[in-house]
């Protein structure tokens, strides 16, 4: 195992919305470098260097991977894999961004043989949602209940829609596609993507709820026995849900992902004020009595050295570099598989970059 510590060098694979800003939170402490294939997606002034590489050329990744100490990956799902296989052979540090379940299985049955640390799903959900969603746990004696929400919108929306594409349309169709793990009864099973409808009303406003793949990482694991209900939805503006099933089931487009993938994109681009929703509540007993405790944010864009930074960027950076920061500084292990669920919010929360989650 490499040692890991502050001024380490990082290697951050994938300069575009988020990647460029994990590259400039670390930068503050480590010694970064940017990969991509190409050039970083913000025309802003970067304080570390680029390289330019394809990352799914094998040979050079395992040349190139072997001079860091760290690597973090901002790519699509589907290219995560092979990184991890290259971190955990060459004993560096592997994080990512990633909601794809297969992904993560397959990254755990490594951590086994592994002299580093593998900490897949560092961003919004997986990632900050289960910290928060723990850390209200061990308010209770005994708990009944956790159910976690996480919306990432457009501040005004238009179209029957009502979304636009801030994060990467490849890993919210996934998202949509993927069947979801939850503990129901409390018997641990899979329930369709898009379904579990709820509503949800906000200082008067009214959103939707829906399941969606991969939000809950590992707790269904971790909570299996000690709940009868664990779940994690995405929030949306209303009739969203409907329509997608309309895209991806009656036109057969789930079947058809690249072509989906570039319809929405271009259909609805980026916008620039979007706010993200972290809404978590958790029921249980304490001294023999039920409870119920909830955490509730809404984020909004934010100036970071000078620059704007969409809420979904900025939020998913600071969750991911504020969990590098940790076990850097070993309050978390340095070796193994680490579940979001197992990070003190805290903690969390007293690094530099989670310290942005106050404002």
């Amino acid at each position: 195992m490499k040692n890991f510590t502050n001024g380490s060098s990082v290697l951050v694979i994938g300069m575009g919305k988020v990647g460029s800003l994990v590259g400039i939170l670390l930068n503050k402490r480590f010694k970064v470098t940017g990969l991509d294939k190409n050039k970083a997606h913000y025309d802003i002034p970067l304080a570390f260097p680029l390289m330019q590489g394809d990352c799914s050329d094998i040979a050079f990744l395992e040349r190139t991977l072997i001079n860091f100490e760290a690597v973090v990956s901002c790519m699509p799902f589907h290219l995560n894999l092979e990184i991890a296989k290259i971190a955990h052979r060459n004993g560096l540090h592997y994080f990512d961004l990633t909601e794809d379940v297969p992904t993560t299985r397959a990254i755990r049955s490594m951590a086994d043989t592994a002299n580093s640390v593998l900490a897949p799903q560092c961003g919004l959900a997986p990632g900050l949602i289960g910290i928060i969603g723990a850390d209200l746990c061990k308010r209770f004696d005994k708990l009944r209940d956790i159910e976690l929400r996480v919306g990432a919108l457009p501040q005004f929306p238009n179209g029957l829609l009502g979304y636009s594409f801030t994060w990467s349309p490849a890993g919210v169709i996934n998202e949509y596609i993927n069947d979801c793990e939850v503990i129901h009864n409390g018997k641990k099973k899979m329930v369709p993507a898009l379904d579990g409808l709820e509503k949800i009303y906000i200082g008067g406003e009214e959103f939707e709820a829906f399941s969606t793949s991969g939000g809950l990482g590992t707790m269904c694991e971790t909570y299996k026995g000690k709940v009868d209900t664990l779940n994690y939805k995405t929030m949306r503006y209303p009739g969203h849900a409907e329509l997608m099933k309309f895209l991806l089931y009656e036109l057969i487009m789930k079947d058809k992902r690249a072509q989906l993938e570039e319809i929405l994109t271009n259909a609805k681009p980026p916008v620039q004020e979007d706010v993200v929703y972290v809404y978590a509540v958790v029921e249980g007993w304490k001294n023999d009595k039920i409870n119920r405790e909830e955490y509730y944010r809404a984020f909004h864009p934010l100036i970071i050295d000078g620059q704007k930074w969409r809420a979904i960027s900025w939020t998913t950076a600071a969750s991911l570099a504020a969990t590098i920061e940790l076990v850097a500084e070993k309050v978390l292990p340095t070796k193994g598989f680490l579940k979001q669920e197992e990070i003190p919010f805290e903690k969390f929360l007293a690094t530099t970059n989670g310290s942005l989650f106050y404002n």
